[in-house]
């Protein structure tokens, strides 16, 4: 009998022990599930971006999120340093592997990949045309640039206005001011900027060899790309073949000088090896770096070319627009955030020029009291309003899917043109590679 009890105490220790066990298992499941939950709850207010630039568009996105903080005091915002060959690297890979959830709620993109990637990657980015956001405020040529079949894809960011910036102590010496640079054709810019060197000895520009940036500024002046209604347009198009006998025309008169890199670049206007620089209005930020040369620039609009129908003196270079994610889990409160800050702040943008000189394309952003100083290294111009007025006026145009190759073939086609190719031939030899590229 005893051994019966004994037995029986045993089996229910063992059943006492399991039960234990088995409730201990569901504890720590609640408490793991309650954990999950606090994590989701934790992420539901926050947001990740990747863009790149720490100085620039990563300060803009604090500032946004700060803005933004004001009215929801548990938002956050982790920004992810992201270089943008490594945005767009990252982004094509996750999304032929299929790997979508690894993206980021809101990444910053250049304008012109913009097409190319939200045609090739549809599903992947969120149509903001009905979203709220009232697009008719900014820049209608910004806007455009994120348009795909009638739907507007990119909150518009920073500004890549083209801009006229020249040395007005270096004109001065041969006898010119900013004013004479306002309004005027390629020609007559050619004209001074050969009297300017006679006199001083110093060329007006510098451009990236083989970079074909300032001849595609040309051309969207005229509100004309290498791509017209979807097809290319190189060999049949008499804007490009005016714009690349300019080019040529700016080197081999020494107007223009032409260096290897990036670097070269700034520095031919930082040490005063030549008098301006023309290209998207973001290069202020750069044309500043020299004390020494603080009150003696100026800034003007463009030149236009000749004999073209349509030409105006606006243009743009650069600038990138934010895209909101398909994956994202928070998809509505990434759209809020934009169109509480990017597209319905003037604080931010009044907060981010006087730092960065991140010029908006935003309209309501030019009653921003700072864009009505006067600005000390630009003796004193209200520099900001005019490049607003400037960025009103820039046509638009359609930088087409194959925007990238289209550009490189352009630039090597003028590379061989200044070395002594015949220019048809380069520009037919341009046209056959990027067909070919094109699978045509």
């Amino acid at each position: 009998m005893k051994r019966k009890l004994g037995l029986l105490l045993v089996i229910t220790m063992v059943i006492t022990m399991l039960n234990g066990c088995g409730s201990n298992t569901n504890t720590n499941a609640n408490t793991d599930a309650d954990a999950s939950n606090k994590k989701e709850e934790s992420k539901s207010n926050e947001l990740t971006v990747w863009c790149w630039d720490k100085n620039f568009n990563i300060y803009a996105m604090n500032e946004a999120a700060k803005i933004y903080q004001k009215d929801h005091p548990d938002f956050k915002l982790n920004v992810v340093e992201t270089a943008w060959d490594d945005v767009q690297t990252k982004l094509t890979t996750a999304v032929t592997s299929g790997q979508t959830d690894t993206l980021p709620d809101i990444l910053l993109m250049q304008d012109n990949a913009l097409a190319k990637n939200i045609t090739n990657y549809p599903d992947t980015f969120v149509d903001l045309t009905n979203s709220g956001i009232d697009f008719s405020q900014f820049a209608q040529y910004k806007t455009a640039l994120s348009t795909v079949n009638n739907k507007i894809y990119g909150v518009p960011f920073d500004s890549g206005t083209a801009v006229t910036a020249l040395r007005t102590d270096i004109l001065e010496k041969a006898g010119y001011t900013i004013n004479d640079f306002k309004d005027i054709t390629w020609s007559r810019f050619i004209e001074i900027g050969k009297d300017v060197l006679k006199k001083t000895g110093m060329p007006l520009l510098s451009s990236q060899a083989g970079s074909p940036d300032l001849v595609m500024m040309m051309l969207q002046s005229a509100g004309v790309w290498a791509f017209k209604d979807g097809k290319l347009s190189i060999t049949d198009n008499p804007v490009l073949q005016k714009a690349v006998d300019t080019y040529v025309e700016l080197v081999k008169s020494g107007v223009l000088i032409e260096v290897n890199n990036w670097d070269q670049y700034i520095a031919t206007f930082n040490t005063g090896k030549v008098a301006g620089a023309m290209t998207g209005c973001w290069i202020l930020a750069s044309v500043q770096a020299s004390d020494e040369q603080k009150g003696k620039w100026a800034v003007t609009n463009i030149p236009k070319l000749d004999g073209i129908d349509n030409a105006t003196n606006y243009s743009s270079v650069g600038g990138s627009s934010w895209l909101v994610l398909s994956n994202s889990k928070n998809k509505d409160l990434a759209v809020d955030f934009l169109s509480k800050t990017f597209a319905g702040s003037t604080d931010l943008y009044n907060t981010i020029l006087k730092t960065s000189s991140a010029i908006a394309t935003w309209g309501p952003a030019s009653t921003a009291t700072n864009y009505g100083i006067a600005h000390e290294y630009f003796g004193g111009q209200k520099i900001f309003e005019d490049i607003i007025e400037y960025g009103k006026k820039v046509p638009k145009v359609s930088y087409g899917v194959y925007n990238y190759e289209a550009r490189d073939a352009i630039g090597t086609a003028i590379t061989k043109i200044i070395s002594g190719t015949d220019k048809d031939s380069a520009l037919k030899e341009a046209e056959s590679t990027v067909k070919f590229q094109m699978g045509q």
